[in-house]
């Protein structure tokens, strides 16, 4: 059985991470490399290199880990108790 509280904030925190990486990654490289369109299209309100639409986008990406979680927990409890081992 997975524990919904540690699975939601793991993946919470592993998507923020994840933008902040890509971030990271497009300002070291050069601008053919970027991820900011892609970002752009997930992350509603994120534009590349503005304050506070990284801020957007990283609570964004919080919240889409956060719901990941929320969904993907119960099925799987559900699915341990019923078919598991």
């Amino acid at each position: 059985m997975l524990n919904l509280k540690v699975v939601t904030w793991a993946l919470g925190i592993a998507t923020a991470f994840s933008v902040v990486f890509c971030v990271a990654y497009g300002l070291a490289t050069p601008e053919s490399l970027h991820m900011h369109a892609f970002l752009e299209q997930v992350l509603p309100g994120f534009e590349w290199l503005s304050w506070s639409a990284f801020v957007i986008g990283l609570v964004e990406s919080f919240l889409y880990g956060v719901y990941a979680g929320l969904v993907y927990v119960p099925v799987y409890n559900f699915l341990q108790r019923r078919w598991g081992a």
